[in-house]
């Protein structure tokens, strides 16, 4: 913490860069976007478990398409030019191993800022945008995945689903209803890492298995309706499903790492090959998911002692006796969030009282952090807290196993 202890030149770098990439995250709403990537970008990293970018000459510097170009300003670096993403329905599209993943682990990296040199500086994406996947096995409690999900077998409602042991498209529909129900407007989806059943179901499929024998309502018959009535956009890696050509805005194709814009191209391809499906929704969404969080759903005691938080690396947090596996949240990247996190539920459980909702008690935590700051979660000052957004304190208090929650509606 000592200014002597750095060179002034480099903490100068540090702070240009950040300045610049708050203001270019800044304009993304009024620009009607939610997504940035500078050309001359660095997005692959040189493995998965070195994120620094990678070099030589497989590292291929990224390049907007001319259609999906535009120019941000920076008040360090002056004009930057990329690829704007656009709000709606953002699909990319490509062959194995072409950078279709890479791009959007970049956009997902996007809500935080990137020290110099790491290639992806001027890679900026709305702050609330948020990583879902499928995640068989996790918790869920008291959420209304009613509008994916309709009555299971047995008869089982689906308005305030709780298990504790969750399968791919159920744990998939709730991540994304959860997400929304703290202020998600982005959502990030790899096919890889979806449930195929939650994504689509094909015309032979919808022949063979009916309408009425199929609880799930894929997602490709919600995307369209998340943004109009919701303003929920959505970003998907697509490598399989050419079903989602059909309600795409924009269409980025990826070969050997370099971007085309091939929207037109696919609404050609949607228009000569019909798929012949049905879409499956039931009814229009209706209101936001809401829910209130009864007391009892946290419990910091440990043996003897009434307060136990703490954190084990980057995606393991524990509360009293029980361990919550952070592994599938992507956009939690510290083991100082982690840290954070697990003093933020031990605020959190202060906090419920049975009749506020999971967006107001994570509201007063974020008040308190602004005004406080992070020692304001851990009376020891240690100084090896990190911030963390609302999406990933959200995360660990639905993963807990305890959790018990109601629709915010019923009485």
């Amino acid at each position: 913490l000592l200014a002597r202890a750095h060179r002034p030149d480099v903490l100068l770098e540090h702070a240009l860069v950040n300045e610049d990439a708050e203001a270019l995250r800044a304009q993304l709403r009024p620009a009607g976007l939610v997504a940035f990537v500078a050309d001359g970008a660095m997005l692959a990293r040189r493995s998965g478990v070195d994120d620094r970018p990678l070099e030589g000459a497989e590292a291929v510097p990224f390049r907007a398409p001319d259609a999906l170009r535009v120019t941000l300003e920076a008040p360090n670096a002056g004009p930057v030019t990329g690829m704007g993403v656009r709000e709606g329905v953002t699909l990319i599209v490509g062959g194995g191993y072409h950078g279709k993943s890479t791009l959007l682990r970049a956009l997902e990296r996007g809500v935080y800022n990137h020290r110099p040199g790491d290639g992806r500086e001027f890679v900026v994406t709305v702050p609330d945008a948020v990583k879902v996947r499928a995640e068989d096995g996790r918790a869920v409690g008291g959420v209304d995945i009613s509008p994916f999900i309709g009555t299971l077998p047995g008869g089982r409602d689906t308005r305030a689903f709780t298990t504790p042991n969750a399968s791919g498209s159920t744990s998939q529909a709730a991540a994304i209803l959860e997400a929304v129900e703290v202020g998600a407007t982005l959502l990030l989806v790899d096919e890889d890492t979806a449930a195929t059943n939650f994504m689509i179901r094909d015309r032979r499929m919808q022949e063979l298995v009916p309408a009425a024998a199929e609880p799930i309502t894929p997602f490709v018959d919600r995307v369209r309706e998340l943004y109009e009535r919701w303003g929920v956009s959505s970003v998907l890696v697509i490598g399989g499903s050419g079903d989602y050509l059909d309600v795409a805005d924009t269409v980025v194709g990826m070969r050997d790492y370099r971007a085309a814009d091939l929207t037109a191209e696919a609404r050609r391809v949607a228009s000569r090959v019909p798929t012949g499906r049905r879409p499956e929704a039931p009814a229009p969404l209706a209101g936001r998911p809401a829910r209130v969080v009864e007391p009892g759903s946290l419990d910091p005691r440990r043996g003897r002692r009434e307060r136990s938080v703490k954190a084990r690396g980057t995606h393991t947090v524990s509360v009293g006796v029980e361990t919550i596996d952070l592994s599938a949240v992507e956009q939690l990247v510290h083991p100082a969030q982690a840290e954070a996190l697990a003093h933020a539920l031990l605020r959190l459980h202060g906090l419920v009282d049975g009749r506020r909702t999971v967006a107001e008690l994570l509201g007063h935590v974020e008040r308190t952090l602004s005004e406080e700051g992070l020692d304001a979660l851990d009376a020891r000052r240690t100084g090896g807290l990190a911030g963390f957004r609302r999406f990933e304190l959200a995360a660990a208090l639905n993963r807990a196993r305890k959790l018990r929650a109601r629709p915010a509606t019923d009485t």
